[in-house]
């Protein structure tokens, strides 16, 4: 039973330290979300042209379409994440929204011409870290993660929720051994309890 004890205690040691800069992330993101904390700054535009887009890019969908913009997005030098292609059929022309954690570019890509418009906008700590809690997300999910660093942040926020469950368990468990504080930690228990229910109950009324 020792051997038990220490061996769920270093667990929950590590899994805390390890998913602690995760947590802190999520914490701060929830912060700007609810107070608005994500100043946004004024956009920037360049041209480029001389593009070689692929022919009939317009007609594809989902993941096959941006593995054939990539190539296109990465001779502009833009780099991130897909939000989705938009096609504005009338002009000849698609609209690819990118972003990456503090940057939000717009590009306008003009089929005929192989010219685009690209816009800019740098954005602070805060909508970086808005962005990061966002992702990937459920929307649209037949485009997510077509960026290789999204695919690995799912992957840690996989990683961060798991460790998350074993922390709490382990620390029940911990708690439970430690008879000092059983009563303490059945108080603590049950206001949690009563403020996460009365909680739900209010805003079911």
């Amino acid at each position: 039973m020792k051997r038990l004890y220490l061996l769920t205690r270093d667990l929950h040691l590590y899994a805390g330290l390890f998913i602690s800069p995760f947590i802190l992330v999520f914490a701060i993101s929830v912060f700007c979300i609810v107070h608005g904390w994500m100043p946004v700054a004024q956009p920037v535009s360049r041209t480029v042209t001389g593009l070689e887009i692929p022919r009939g890019v317009e007609l594809l969908k989902g993941k096959e379409q941006v593995a054939q913009l990539r190539p296109v997005l990465d001779a502009m030098k833009v780099y991130g994440e897909i939000n989705f292609v938009r096609r504005v059929a009338a002009e000849g022309r698609l609209v690819i929204p990118v972003a990456v954690p503090g940057r939000e570019t717009e590009v306008s890509l003009h089929l005929a011409s192989g010219s685009a418009v690209i816009t800019e906008r740098a954005n602070s700590v805060w909508n970086a870290a808005v962005y990061l809690h966002k992702m990937p997300g459920p929307h649209n999910v037949a485009l997510r993660g077509n960026w290789q660093y999204i695919q690995w942040w799912r992957w840690l926020a996989d990683a961060t929720a798991y460790a998350t469950l074993l922390i709490t368990l382990s620390g029940i468990y911990l708690w439970i051994a430690i008879k000092a504080e059983r009563r303490v930690g059945l108080a603590l228990l049950g206001a949690g309890a009563v403020s996460f229910f009365g909680l739900v109950a209010a805003l079911a009324l």
